[in-house]
């Protein structure tokens, strides 16, 4: 399957900014699921690139001069395989996976998120991990506009609703509640005909000796109309953008992302 994407954001502000730095995680890497054809990322000024410590690419931009506005176009085309099971073939990556077993602030169990994990007695196939999911998505509607991007997976929970984000956060949680090693990837998706965002969040859970990739939002294994752009232990570390600023006061972000999918030529 072939995706095309598109992602334009722009940010403008009341008064100018003095200073601002973004780092972006937005550039797909080529692996067992996707195979990068073209990508490109426009914007104001020059992008320095490295790797983060979880082999994302990343991309800084440093604007000194006063600014009243930054704008971030990305374009670019991926070619993606089905995975048989969800299941990558692409190893346990550079980080050891003791790494992804422990909690962090965002994905911190309760009691209330141990009593989900244990919803399905055994968290040994990729089958129960759809099943977990199941169980997710029943207890956390999809609705947007209720968490924030700081919201825990606990909070989500309670709240009864969240975004795929919040998903991911409880999937995470209660997988390594189960003492499973379980990593956030950010990326887009095809969203076909249901309401759901083009930019979106599910897992990797590895069980036995490979990585299982599970849209919790959907209950499904996150395959053929999926691009991967970053993994990371929560959202925090794999944000696609993340910033901060010198000025400006109130600040109006827009964001316009659409993919979609045809067949390989």
């Amino acid at each position: 399957m072939l995706l095309t994407i598109r992602h334009h954001t722009s940010y403008r502000y009341a008064v100018p900014v003095q200073y601002s730095i973004q780092q972006l995680r937005m550039t797909p890497a080529n692996g067992s699921a996707q195979m990068v054809r073209r990508w490109n990322i426009d914007t104001v000024g020059k992008l320095d690139v490295t790797r983060d410590a979880y082999a994302n690419t990343l991309h800084t931009l440093v604007l000194t001069k006063p600014h009243m506005e930054i704008h971030l176009s990305v374009t670019g085309q991926v070619e993606t395989t089905l995975l048989d099971g969800g299941r990558l073939n692409d190893g346990p990556g550079r980080i050891p996976l003791q790494h992804y077993t422990c909690a962090t602030a965002l994905t911190e169990p309760d009691a209330v998120i141990r009593e989900l994990a244990n919803s399905v007695p055994k968290l040994d196939s990729p089958s129960a991990l759809i099943a977990l999911a199941e169980n997710i998505e029943a207890r956390v509607q999809f609705k947007a506009g209720v968490t924030e991007v700081t919201s825990t997976a606990a909070q989500a929970l309670q709240l009864g609703n969240g975004v795929c984000q919040d998903h991911a956060h409880i999937m995470l949680a209660c997988c390594r509640a189960r003492g499973l090693p379980a990593r956030y990837v950010s990326g887009y998706i095809d969203p076909g005909d249901v309401p759901h965002a083009a930019s979106h969040a599910w897992v990797d859970v590895w069980l036995d000796d490979g990585w299982v990739s599970v849209d919790v939002t959907h209950a499904a294994f996150a395959s053929g109309r999926y691009c991967r752009l970053a993994v990371a232990r929560d959202y925090e570390a794999a944000a696609p953008v993340r910033g901060s600023r010198v000025g400006g006061k109130e600040e109006r972000m827009s964001v316009d992302v659409s993919v979609q999918a045809t067949a390989d030529q």
